[in-house]
């Protein structure tokens, strides 16, 4: 297993109020929103995990990468990058024309590309690095 499949949640600062939030979820997706968090603290260790809107977890790194929203027959996953990280997979599945986040709808029973997460989830955080979507999107 590599470490973009399960890092230890040991080298990550985990925040209780996420584990409180994915604790009330329905197996399925407690199932995804654990898959999901380890995605994201694989692809950079440094990443933070808050509460906003009340209950919703976000994922910061110098800004907003993702954050998690169980609805009633999927997960949905908040990409934060104003449209410009590339999807050649096709993964992302709904806000495509929103200027400030796109999602990605996990289902009961599918599989999750890592591979194609993964590889946005670094460039959200590489351009969070660099400015931030807003800046990049200007140049």
């Amino acid at each position: 297993m590599t470490r973009l499949d399960k890092p230890a949640m040991g080298d990550i600062q985990r925040d209780p109020r996420v584990d409180d939030y994915i604790s009330e979820l329905p197996g399925w997706q407690r199932d995804i929103c654990q898959r999901l968090r380890h995605l994201v603290h694989a692809a950079d260790p440094e990443v933070a995990e808050t509460i906003k809107r009340t209950v919703q977890p976000y994922f910061v790194l110098h800004g907003n990468v993702c954050a998690l929203l169980a609805a009633k027959d999927h997960v949905n996953l908040f990409l934060y990058d104003g449209g410009i990280v590339p999807d050649p997979e096709g993964i992302i599945t709904g806000g495509h024309d929103n200027k400030t986040a796109r999602t990605i709808s996990f289902r009961q029973g599918e599989k999750i590309n890592v591979r194609a997460l993964a590889a946005i989830l670094r460039q959200i955080i590489a351009d969070n690095r660099a400015g931030g979507w807003r800046k990049l999107d200007k140049s």
